[in-house]
């Protein structure tokens, strides 16, 4: 399904290649994409304009978040491992 505004996305092409590798090890490429895309179609939603600045501070947020849920998901699940042991 196309967008008004697709065209735009590859302005955004910097943005996502500088988290690729910011979040290298924690986050793969598409979900770097698909967060800088978001944040693209959130903020012209919410603001009615977009500036690279303000796509990737919010993708990079949303990528912090992604992160934090995985740790502790991990964590929950070594304890509970641990837990259960015999």
């Amino acid at each position: 399904m196309s967008h008004q505004g697709d065209g735009e996305l590859p302005r955004y092409t910097a943005i996502g290649e500088r988290l690729t590798e910011e979040f290298k090890g924690v986050h793969n490429t598409d979900t770097v994409e698909r967060c800088v895309s978001a944040a693209w179609y959130g903020a012209e939603e919410v603001t009615g304009a977009t500036s690279p600045d303000l796509v990737e501070r919010i993708a990079r947020r949303h990528l912090e978040v992604l992160a934090t849920i995985d740790a502790e998901k991990r964590r929950r699940a070594r304890r509970s491992s641990v837990d259960n042991a015999p």
